[in-house]
């Protein structure tokens, strides 16, 4: 995407084709654009004014990028809305941007991480207290929130005890996708390189299994892996008793770790978006995208999900696949979601919701565009289903629905060891064991939520930092964080209740 006129300019035309401008800053009817006509309506940061007259069916195009057709002919100076777009483009109107060249990250870029047991590099140290099923959720709670911060205090090595409680395990399928899926997710976190220990807690008669969850994901009771049954030891007290008592055995274990300078390659960075505007496709995502290029140019491993949100580029995202059978991976996932999603109202079938029409986006696709931004510009090495382990380097799908609890859990039991989230107007979202770094787009959602955001892209916007400048920024700011730096979430205790595997399954 090229740039023309980011600034002091009160409307932005991204690129040289555009007829559609983004407002800066709010407008009113009678402002005189520099670069464009006169407006016509009041129009609000973000929205979109419509450049010069356009003919009923014409592309619509804002950042050099098509992001539907116009539904009626539109006058020069007015306020673009949803409803004036159709979706039906043209197979392939979308193409991605062609890999940046010559972007190379730093010579020796770094990061302190903790070396584990097997090769993978853990950004925090911390150990869980895991539930098969909601039953264990009131003793995994009491258990984990005995060791607070002065209990902790003889222990500086351990991040914290984390509690991992949700609310299915129970009620559900006993066999199959939803049950593959919890467990999957389960044992992701288990043997995530974040966690140093880990204890699981059953009440004893779950349809997940204590015994057959640890025997499908291979897991053996040791140092490392303690369990608790409420049924067997004579109640909650006894099995919040006996839990602390395996944490306190694992702490010193887990303290004896240290951090040491490990090469960027062995990031494995989540990508997400929350809350998008019109400016996110404008500044924070492709500042991220740039930070991603660094990442992979390094060796890294990022991981792109939330597949409702990119299904619109169809044809479009099955092109970035590095192979055929990738692209046929990939394929079967946007196919599978196009079932599922049938007949509901929903993101799947294109519906943008009222909070994102009123904050700037006109269409699904321009929020598919500006979201897979975030990736940068190399080609999907790899597919996974949800939690399954991502190996890299390079940029991995894993397939998960946009809700943000849902996604983020899945990625880090995929082995996410880091999350870099970008908001347009703004999120109270954290993630444990692996933080989320918080980027705003612009500088006035920095300022509302600046206690819990973490990075502000608007001097993008303003024209103060260009976004190769700005995602190098995020580059940086993500290696601070991976060494230890607390995110904004992890200060204000984000990410204790946000553990959410995905349930997609049938409850009875």
């Amino acid at each position: 995407m090229a740039v023309m006129t980011l600034g002091t300019a009160r409307a932005l035309r991204l690129h040289a084709d555009d007829n559609l401008l983004v407002a800066r800053h709010a407008l009113a009817p009678g402002d005189r654009l520099a670069d464009g006509p006169t407006v016509a309506e009041a129009v609000l940061p973000g929205h979109k004014i419509v450049a010069r007259d356009i003919g009923a069916g014409e592309t619509l195009v804002r950042g050099g990028l098509p992001i539907g057709r116009a539904a009626l002919a539109l006058r020069a100076g007015t306020r673009l809305r949803p409803s004036d777009l159709r979706a039906d483009l043209a197979p392939g109107a979308f193409r991605f941007p062609p890999p940046r060249e010559g972007l190379a990250p730093p010579a020796g870029a770094t990061f302190q991480g903790y070396l584990r047991e097997d090769g993978r590099v853990g950004t925090r140290n911390t150990v869980g207290v895991i539930v098969v099923g909601n039953c264990g959720a009131t003793a995994a709670r009491q258990a984990a929130d005995w060791f607070d911060e002065d209990r902790l205090a003889a222990f500086p090595n351990v991040d914290a005890v984390v509690p991992y409680i949700h609310e299915i395990g129970c009620g559900m399928e006993m066999t199959g996708e939803p049950m593959d899926l919890l467990r999957r997710t389960l044992s992701g976190f288990i043997r995530h390189p974040n966690t140093a220990g880990a204890v699981v807690i059953a009440l004893g008669c779950e349809r997940n299994n204590l015994r057959s969850f640890l025997e499908q994901e291979g897991l053996a009771v040791g140092e490392r892996l303690q369990t608790v049954t409420i049924q067997e030891v004579g109640g909650i007290r006894r099995a919040v008793e006996a839990a602390k008592g395996m944490v306190e055995r694992m702490l010193p274990a887990a303290n004896a770790a240290r951090r040491q300078a490990v090469p960027a390659s062995r990031l494995v960075l989540g990508l997400q978006g929350a809350t998008p505007d019109g400016f996110c496709g404008l500044s924070a995502n492709p500042a991220l995208g740039v930070a991603v290029d660094l990442l992979l140019a390094a060796g890294g491993t990022t991981i792109l999900s939330e597949t409702p949100e990119l299904l619109p580029l169809g044809d479009s995202l099955l092109a970035r696949a590095a192979s055929p059978a990738i692209a046929a991976a990939l394929r079967e996932r946007l196919d599978w979601w196009h079932g599922y999603g049938r007949g509901r109202d929903t993101a799947v079938n294109g519906a943008l919701d009222e909070a994102q029409a009123a904050a700037g986006l006109a269409s699904a696709l321009e929020k598919a565009q500006d979201g897979a931004l975030k990736a940068g510009h190399a080609p999907i090495s790899a597919v996974r289903r949800y939690a399954e382990r991502v190996e890299g380097p390079g940029l991995v799908f894993m397939d998960t629905p946009d809700y943000e609890p849902v996604s983020v859990t899945g990625q880090i039991a995929g082995g996410a060891t880091l999350v870099a989230m970008t908001t347009g107007r703004g999120t109270a979202f954290g993630s444990q064991p692996a933080p989320t770094v918080k980027i705003a787009a612009s500088s006035e959602a920095f300022a509302r939520l600046a206690e819990d955001t973490d990075l502000d892209a608007g001097p993008v916007l303003d024209g103060l930092l260009g976004v190769e400048a700005m995602g190098a920024r995020v580059f940086e700011a993500l290696l601070r964080h991976a060494s230890g730096e607390p995110t904004k979430g992890e200060i204000e205790g984000m990410g204790l209740n946000e553990f959410v595997p995905w349930p997609v399954g049938v409850l009875a």
